[in-house]
């Protein structure tokens, strides 16, 4: 018996694995460089000094102080990492099984036995006590690996989650920051509308001078007048958008809204997103958290199968038990009292109506899942800088196109007032100069808070700090 239950321990302790030996799922090969990279103006050394907080780059001091709460008060990272907890804790539950469990027992019982039964002894007394105390020992001995890759399972599975948690945090962040910016945007874009308000007022007056002195037609009063109303309705949509971005702000920063204020401050004219050097595809792989999720899934999913495969070789167990069991108090924990058993167990599932085959079917076809997952995650990753870095490219054509536009419409709309003053030209030349002039610089506001978003999404598709 003793030599059996050793060859049986020491199998359990070196025993073999039934999950495939799992190597990283092949994806789409990384090309030389990126697509759309040509051209683009490579970060300098001091341009990623900061990569672990890379919101830093933007050298915003409103920002950073932002940034510094969200760790602690957004509530869905908060609730990503409790399901890192849980995720950990599951790690720990599975890993217990690689390790004996030991169950403390003790009972004391009457019972009266039936004077029928064949095991009752005739003048013996029927009604009496039983006391017992005892410790019972069982273990899985691995043979198979099944104990083995469930850890290993779980294991992965805590580092997917560990992954996640980095990704919602990167994406929150990058939000954060994308709103900030959509914020100090409305603030320098209310600038204008406010000064444009101003000056459609004091159009207004002169043209109202000039109807009453004859030298305007009340249809340019009314197109002034038109001219105001819509710049204030402007103005006011303007505030209803800054004051819901002031509230996203707040909820992502764990704050009620009804109590959060950010006072205004115009992102400033000429303000360019920060370079960053997107370095080269095949690196992109090990900065993107949500890439390293989607492979940590694929290695549980390998793991699983092995679990599936082991359902169909016997589970080997050891079992032992001590303790004491005795009819009266006074002699319960002697010697005579004494019980003792230990023994190897073996089960095998016979026949279970393929139950077994459909639980391997079904971990085969979640590793294939995952597999595709992992590369669907990796293309998006590529897809996403390809993107981000297009639009850089041609933001900045815009911006500098549309700079160009701004200051023609605004000698247009200096020539349009003095012809208008002169009268040599009617109120609607003006009113056509005001609203081109209007429009090519709310449209070069909104390029350069798209540059700046872009910038961000860039950082975000790059994996945000990626230090190793």
């Amino acid at each position: 018996m003793r030599p059996l239950m050793l060859a049986l321990l020491a199998a359990g302790l070196a025993g073999c694995s039934l999950a495939p030996t799992y190597r990283v799922p092949e994806s789409v090969a990384p090309a030389a460089a990126f697509q759309e990279a040509p051209g683009w103006k490579q970060a300098q050394p001091a341009d990623a000094l900061a990569r672990g907080q890379w919101w830093k780059v933007y050298g915003d001091d409103g920002l950073n102080a932002l940034q510094d709460k969200i760790s602690m008060g957004n509530q869905s990272l908060q609730a990503a990492l409790a399901r890192l907890q849980q995720a950990r804790a599951q790690t720990q539950f599975a890993g217990a099984n690689r390790y004996p469990t030991v169950e403390a027992k003790a009972g004391a019982t009457r019972a009266r036995t039936s004077v029928n039964s064949p095991g009752f002894k005739p003048g013996a007394e029927p009604v009496g006590n039983n006391y017992s105390l005892g410790l019972d020992l069982s273990y899985e001995l691995d043979v198979f690996g099944r104990v083995r890759n469930q850890v290993s399972a779980a294991e992965a599975g805590e580092q997917a989650s560990t992954a996640d948690v980095a990704t919602l945090e990167l994406s929150l962040r990058a939000e954060l920051a994308s709103d900030y910016f959509s914020l100090r945007s409305d603030d320098a874009q209310q600038q204008l509308l406010d000064r444009t308000v101003e000056e459609y007022a004091k159009a207004l007056q002169l043209t109202e001078n000039l109807f009453k002195g004859g030298a305007a037609a009340s249809i340019d009063v009314a197109q002034a007048q038109a001219q105001l109303e819509t710049a204030r309705t402007r103005a006011a949509d303007l505030r209803l958008h800054r004051a819901q971005t002031e509230h996203a702000i707040a909820v992502l920063l764990g704050e009620n809204p009804s109590s959060f204020k950010l006072a205004p401050q115009a992102l400033a004219d000429g303000v360019t997103p920060p370079a960053i050097d997107p370095g080269l595809p095949s690196a992109l792989l090990e900065r993107r958290p949500d890439v390293a999720a989607a492979e940590r899934r694929v290695a549980a999913a390998n793991a699983s199968i092995g679990v599936a495969k082991a359902a169909y070789f016997p589970v080997f167990s050891l079992a032992a038990a001590f303790g004491y069991d005795s009819t009266q108090t006074g002699s319960w924990l002697q010697a005579p009292s004494r019980a003792w058993s230990v023994g190897p167990l073996a089960a095998l599932t016979l026949f279970d109506g393929g139950r077994r085959r459909a639980q391997n079917e079904q971990a085969q076809a979640a590793y294939d899942e995952q597999v595709a997952n992992y590369r669907n995650t990796v293309l998006a990753a590529y897809r996403d800088v390809e993107d981000s870095l297009a639009a850089l490219r041609e933001l900045e054509r815009q911006s500098v196109s549309q700079a160009a536009a701004a200051a023609a419409a605004g000698r247009a709309l200096e020539q349009s007032n003095y012809r208008y003053k002169g009268g040599v030209a009617t109120y609607l030349e003006v009113s056509v100069s005001q609203n081109a002039a209007l429009q090519a610089q709310l449209a070069a506001s909104a390029i350069q808070l798209r540059r700046m978003q872009a910038s961000v999404q860039l950082v975000k598709a790059l994996g945000g700090g990626w230090q190793a």
